[in-house]
């Protein structure tokens, strides 16, 4: 048998990639689970996004190859974007780079910056990609602490603790998934006076920044910042385009030169289709925001009645798109998110999955419908009893 590359042995499945084949095999069998696990909006991008893919798809110059950096006009829709909303200048012709998602780009940052044995601050809890793909590059990951009695920020005592000890990256991610943590100015400033301090490339992970969030705040609005500092964005959570797989790296172009060696060993452009729809979303205004946010504030009022009548405890002034909640003490959350699945047909995920900070904790989506989360309150209510002939809108 030819045995796998010794760098899988350090990661293991995605819990989702798993978690959803079992909620797959209980939707084959005709029960309805309400999948309150996973961030991937349910609503549609914008109706100009959609007719600027299609009016393009119809041509028949589109369907080739394309540029690895992106067309002109999606570069420049970027530094649009960032002067409006973050009022950060950004040159479209060597500091923005597109990606097929800001997932992609962790892996390509990685691999153009780490070498084996580097050390990676990762924030616990955090995103678990940031640690499996530090452990597929051979990297060495190190958490830094994230907890609710700092408000979910870092200690820069630690911080400067793991930095004696020689850090080559680190990753923040505010607002901060999973818990809706906010970060101010004065923090992202501290933070990025640590990077510079400590000759550490710190990598702001965005994607939540106007997502129930009355304040977007991108790190390179920081004086200096781009010195030591890149920003991953994407139009998933923000523009309803989770499956098109679009992002953004940006900063300065000594950083996104060595990215460009990864990606254009990697892909072969992104379909030019999808870049023109991205353009289109890019150039939505406020009133796009403001529809999308009501939508998410109904629901996520909804979601707080279900934690209450769950009893588990939650902060309400957090952003993005799920809420964070504390079980009772000593309570298992991944054996608490199965029995609820089984019981109830109603999948959350466990906090665990996001380090060992998370233990206790559950989040909920807020890319479920409002009926959903309605059918769902009846189900925690009442004594559920599955009906086959009953579906969800």
């Amino acid at each position: 048998m030819i045995k796998p590359a010794d760098r899988l042995s350090h990661v293991s499945e995605y819990y989702f990639s798993q978690k959803l084949r079992e909620v797959a095999a209980m939707k084959a069998t005709g029960i309805e689970v309400i999948n309150m696990g996973i961030g991937s909006p349910d609503l549609p991008p914008h109706s100009s996004v959609i007719q600027a893919l299609n009016d393009c798809s119809s041509l028949d110059h589109t369907h080739g190859y394309q540029n690895y950096h992106g067309i002109p006009a999606l570069r420049q829709a970027i530094a649009a974007f960032y002067k409006t909303n973050f009022q950060v200048s950004l040159n479209p012709e060597g500091e923005i780079l597109p990606m097929m998602g800001s997932k992609e780009a962790i892996m390509h940052l990685s691999m153009a910056f780490l070498n084996p044995g580097d050390k990676v601050l990762i924030p616990n809890p955090g995103y678990p990609t940031y640690t499996s793909v530090t452990k597929l590059v051979n990297g060495d990951a190190v958490y830094y602490d994230l907890t609710a009695a700092s408000g979910w920020l870092p200690d820069f005592d630690q911080l400067e603790e793991f930095a004696s000890q020689g850090i080559k990256l680190m990753w923040i991610n505010y607002p901060h998934m999973p818990t809706g943590a906010k970060a101010s100015l004065a923090e992202l400033k501290q933070l990025v006076r640590f990077a510079q301090k400590n000759d550490i490339l710190l990598v702001n992970d965005n994607p939540y920044s106007f997502v129930l969030n009355d304040h977007p705040i991108s790190l390179l609005s920081i004086e200096g910042a781009k010195s030591h500092c890149l920003e991953l964005n994407s139009l998933s959570k923000s523009f309803n385009m989770a499956g098109w797989r679009v992002g953004m790296l940006c900063g300065a172009k000594e950083f996104l030169q060595s990215v460009i060696k990864v990606k254009s060993n990697m892909d072969s452009g992104m379909f030019l289709g999808i870049q023109e729809g991205a353009v289109a979303a890019l150039q939505l205004g406020k009133d796009w925001f403001d529809r999308l946010n009501l939508i998410y504030q109904k629901r996520r009022k909804l979601v707080w009645q279900l934690a209450d009548q769950l009893g588990v405890d939650y902060e309400t002034d957090t952003s993005g798109m799920f809420v964070w909640a504390k079980l009772e003490e000593g309570m298992d959350a991944k054996a608490y998110v199965d029995q609820l699945l089984q019981e109830k047909h109603i999948f959350i995920a466990p906090g665990d999955i996001f380090g060992s900070n998370g233990k206790g904790y559950i989040r909920f989506s807020l890319c479920v419908k409002e009926e959903a989360i309605q059918e769902a309150l009846q189900r925690i209510e009442e004594p559920y009893i599955y009906d086959s002939k009953k579906q969800l809108g």
